[in-house]
């Protein structure tokens, strides 16, 4: 699973990606072998099964801080935006070239309207943001209709005279999209084109397909970046009227990265994702408490949080609709081969099976694959549906 950060110059959104990545956060077992140099690990949070089962974890591949687990997933600076992209200009190849990878994308706007379309500054207040909104989607929409310009002819002479299916050539052509065959189904059903008739589609019909396409392999979702300055707040409520179908959060980068950086050096305590934090030095300045207090009351009791955090949860769990997995060696003691207690968190699909659970662990676990068992010590079998939360012992040959 990858998230893909995307947005203009100056919107914030390389101090989104610091505040999200808690690289002060070490973890023994590194899930991921390769980072490359456009590459960051964030952290979705949830709470960890040691509070309602009362014991002291020992996590491996993620972290517990204060009962909250946190889960390593990677994330995908996705640079060169500006309008046009598709056309090339900017960095535009390149950019849609990183979007291939991404699963969901993170577009950070800057709500205060200080940016233009370039991304270059501006008076404040005086760029509408919602014309931020519409163009990376619409970017993305013109790409894959240019894509389907280019094979459609190919496309039809596949149906018309070799007997294939649409689906599967369309999805064929888009793999590297990941976009598979039912994704290209449901477009197709939803939209009521006729598959087995491709010459009948109309540039109208592969333009509404296109966007149909990007709605379901690129989902979005808007960090409403510097909430925090004074005129994000009307914005932020015109993107929401304007877009109703989005979900749009207020945040604020800087204020994210100012508590994480006080967290360290042992001026606060606070927990990604919080609506307060907790002074615990008597060693802050007159600037540095004028600047908390600042947080707290124009970002943290006016939001709820700083966003940031939100905007990851929300990707990970709402739009992908992942869930977390505790798997165990030892459903008596909870624990690993080593004694360590919840050592794993994996974030896998919703849907996903015990049996497909084992194969994501190891291979070898797949192949040998006996059955499992539940944190009340009951057996449950192959087809299992695997539930948000769930500590399971798999069980097989050894």
């Amino acid at each position: 699973m990858l998230v893909g950060i995307v947005g203009k110059a100056n919107v914030g959104k390389s101090t989104f990606l610091k505040a999200l990545s808690l690289k002060d956060i070490e973890i023994a077992n590194y899930p991921f072998t390769t980072i490359e140099p456009n590459e960051a690990v964030g952290y979705v949070t949830v709470e960890c099964p040691c509070k309602r089962l009362g014991v002291k974890c020992n996590p491996q591949n993620s972290k517990c801080i204060d009962g909250i687990r946190c889960i390593p997933v990677k994330m995908l600076d996705v640079a060169g935006l500006v309008p046009g992209a598709h056309l090339g200009k900017g960095r535009g190849i390149d950019f849609l070239d990183d979007l291939r990878q991404a699963d969901a994308l993170i577009q950070v706007v800057d709500a205060s309207g200080s940016t233009n379309e370039n991304g270059e500054p501006v008076e404040r207040g005086s760029y509408d943001p919602i014309k931020d909104i519409e163009f990376v989607p619409t970017e993305i929409d013109e790409w894959y209709f240019k894509i389907l310009n280019e094979h459609w002819d190919k496309f039809v002479r596949q149906v018309q005279h070799l007997g294939k299916e649409l689906y599967k050539e369309i999805a064929k052509q888009f793999s590297g999209l990941k976009i598979n065959e039912d994704i290209v189904r449901e477009c197709i059903t939803e939209l009521d084109l006729d598959p087995e008739n491709p010459i009948k589609w109309s540039s109208d019909d592969l333009k509404r397909f296109s966007k149909k396409l990007r709605e379901k392999s690129k989902k979005i979702i808007i960090a409403a970046n510097k909430a925090d300055l004074p005129t994000s707040e009307e914005n932020i409520k015109r993107m929401k009227e304007r877009f109703p179908d989005y979900i749009i959060i207020p945040c604020s980068a800087e204020s994210e990265l100012a508590l994480k950086e006080a967290e360290a050096h042992g001026l606060i305590r606070y927990i990604p994702g919080s609506n307060d934090f907790e002074i615990i030095s008597d060693n802050l300045n007159e600037k540095q408490k004028q600047a908390l207090e600042f947080i707290k009351e124009n970002v943290l009791k006016k939001y709820g949080s700083t966003g940031i955090q939100e905007c990851l949860n929300k990707t990970v769990f709402g739009l992908l609709k992942m869930i977390v997995v505790y798997p165990v060696a030892n459903i008596n003691k909870l624990s690993d081969t080593k004694g360590n207690v919840l050592p794993d968190a994996y974030l896998v699909p919703q849907g996903t099976t015990l049996k497909e659970f084992a194969a994501k662990i190891h291979s070898d676990m797949a192949e040998k694959f006996i059955g499992g068992l539940n944190l009340e010590k009951k057996k449950i079998g192959a087809d299992y549906e695997l539930k948000d939360g769930d500590v399971v012992e798999i069980l097989f040959k050894k």
